[in-house]
């Protein structure tokens, strides 16, 4: 019989896989300040980030029954994730005529993202035997899989953004490659990390947050262009 979760951890849980995905989104949207989008849609698009964890479970449980390759496994959990994270951001936000400026891409697509990152961030921390554990993993969740999470998935939308003004073909192949590109930055994150036992992590936060600091100017110049356009 499945351990029923105290009241305390259940907290602890929000808390630690909550706030720090909120928090995040927070930043991401204070950048879109000029143009930004409909509230109601980043909160849907957001909850759809959450809710997309649910067949994305189902899916790498069967994977993982499936399949006795630890990189395949964890190549194949990454395209599940980053495909997920996309048909979230699609159905929350970039399906709708909101989505009109290149800069929304990568709005939408790192709320999803965050949504995501928070789900996975409550069920890891949710499953912590120990309160002050919980409070520690959300930390490392914190500068860890939800950086790599926002990060792989605004890859995606920085691809969508440079081919917002293209045809039909290009834009889909700018979501192919972005998907394949962040997949494989995704497996290469995580198959670092198990064969380093965790060690050596300094090495993989300094490159994602090099990478995020180059999104953030890139981002900024997505909306100087905007403004003067």
């Amino acid at each position: 019989m499945a351990q029923l979760v105290s009241p305390t951890a259940l907290f602890f849980s929000l808390v630690g896989g909550i706030i720090p995905a909120v928090l995040w989104l927070w930043f991401w949207l204070r950048e879109d300040d000029k143009h930004p989008e409909p509230e109601a849609l980043i909160v849907i698009t957001f909850i759809c980030g959450v809710l997309s964890i649910i067949p994305t479970y189902f899916a790498e449980e069967y994977v993982a029954k499936s399949m006795t390759d630890p990189t395949l496994i964890l190549a194949i959990w990454a395209l599940i994730e980053e495909i997920m994270k996309f048909g979230a951001a699609y159905v929350g936000g970039l399906r709708t005529r909101f989505y009109d400026e290149p800069i929304d891409a990568i709005i939408y697509l790192v709320t999803a993202a965050l949504g995501f990152a928070a789900a996975e961030n409550f069920l890891f921390i949710v499953n912590s035997q120990d309160t002050v554990a919980s409070i520690l993993t959300g930390s490392m969740r914190f500068v860890g899989a939800s950086l790599l999470h926002t990060l792989a998935s605004a890859f995606i939308g920085s691809l969508m953004a440079l081919a917002f003004t293209k045809g039909y073909f290009t834009k889909f192949c700018a979501i192919i490659f972005g998907i394949i590109t962040s997949t494989i930055l995704h497996t290469s994150f995580n198959v670092f990390i198990i064969r380093n036992n965790g060690g050596n992590i300094s090495v993989v936060f300094i490159a994602l947050w090099l990478a995020i600091i180059f999104l953030i100017l890139f981002f900024e110049k997505l909306r100087v262009e905007d403004v003067y356009s």
